[in-house]
């Protein structure tokens, strides 16, 4: 296993097999005849020369005093700097070939206008790219949230979202009026989010389904509502676009109502009345909001006026602003 672990540690600083052998053979056995030495790593003529000389040229071995061609290992720590400056000096020009190669390939693409800025994705492929967006974040994703939703494999999106912002990166989502009447959906996949850090906003409707992950591309969905299902998504790449699709995002966040306040008064607000304000706040209609809540349309009027008595408002608009200034929203 050691010897194993040291062959594995000298092919990383280009040390080649032969050279690795012989390396081993002469820790064992130095000082001792080139010959002797090589010999027992199944090494002879040119290629024990040549071995011998990789390791010379590394500063790890050397002529010995003794009679013959006596050969022992020198302490390694100056070689192994010299070789470890050549290996990040490969790896640097390494990187930049590949790099240069790429670009060189991006301009050919875009001289011949077959640069795929915009890439077409359909059917099971788009939920996985849509799990890859995610766990590619970095700082921040941006989102534009509505129905119908593509079903994704594995862990569900809410899962995915509650991941990234374990990991620090900051999600800010503007959800449709549609996103909050879906049956479940405020209470199991939003709400979760908002308690995790997500910053969330609601207006009656979003311009159009859109993730941007970071500066570095979006995610824009089209679905076919008539049937309630994905049927397309793009994906943009940096480009005049992408950044119109950014622009789009931050007008939308600025004109949407927040709702991921946490409240201030004393006794907390229950968790069944913030979800009314936060409906109320999409624009859900009574029915719906009746439903999520799992309540009559009695009982629901009955605690809007509460609620409107706590906050001192005469009117459910009043309500909403002294909600969001009272940090309920």
């Amino acid at each position: 296993m050691a010897n194993a672990k040291l062959s594995e540690a000298l092919r990383l600083l280009g040390i080649g097999p032969e050279a690795g052998r012989l390396y081993l053979e002469l820790l064992e056995r130095a000082p001792a005849p080139l010959s002797a030495v090589g010999a027992a790593a199944d090494l002879d003529g040119d290629a024990l020369w040549s071995a011998y000389g990789t390791l010379v040229d590394a500063g790890l071995a050397s002529a010995a005093a003794g009679p013959g061609d006596v050969v022992a290992p020198v302490p390694p720590a100056a070689g192994l700097e010299i070789l470890g400056r050549h290996r990040a000096a490969e790896l640097d020009e390494s990187r930049i070939t590949v790099g240069g190669a790429f670009e060189s390939f991006r301009r050919q693409r875009l001289a011949s206008e077959k640069d795929h800025l915009v890439e077409v994705v359909t059917g099971d492929a788009i939920g996985l790219r849509m799990r890859q967006a995610w766990a590619s974040a970095r700082s921040q994703i941006r989102q534009l949230d509505s129905p119908p939703y593509f079903p994704l494999p594995g862990a569900t999106a809410t899962e995915d979202a509650l991941a990234t912002l374990a990991r620090g990166v900051t999600q800010r989502v503007v959800y449709s009026r549609e996103s909050l009447e879906l049956p479940g959906n405020l209470e199991k996949a939003i709400e979760p989010c908002i308690e995790a850090g997500e910053q969330a906003r609601v207006l009656p409707s979003v311009p159009v389904k859109l993730v941007v992950i970071d500066e570095s591309y979006a995610l824009v969905s089209l679905s076919i509502r008539e049937v309630d299902v994905h049927h397309t998504m793009l994906v943009v790449q940096p480009c005049g676009l992408l950044s119109a699709l950014i622009a789009l995002f931050e007008q939308t966040w600025q004109s949407a109502l927040p709702f991921h306040g946490h409240t201030a008064r004393p006794g907390g607000l229950p968790p069944a009345d913030r979800r009314l304000l936060r409906l109320l706040a999409g624009g859900t209609s009574d029915e719906v909001i009746a439903r999520e809540l799992g309540i009559s349309r009695r009982t629901l009027f009955r605690r809007i006026q509460i609620l409107m008595a706590r906050l001192g408002a005469s009117s459910r608009f009043q309500m909403a602003l002294q909600a969001q200034r009272s940090g309920w929203l």
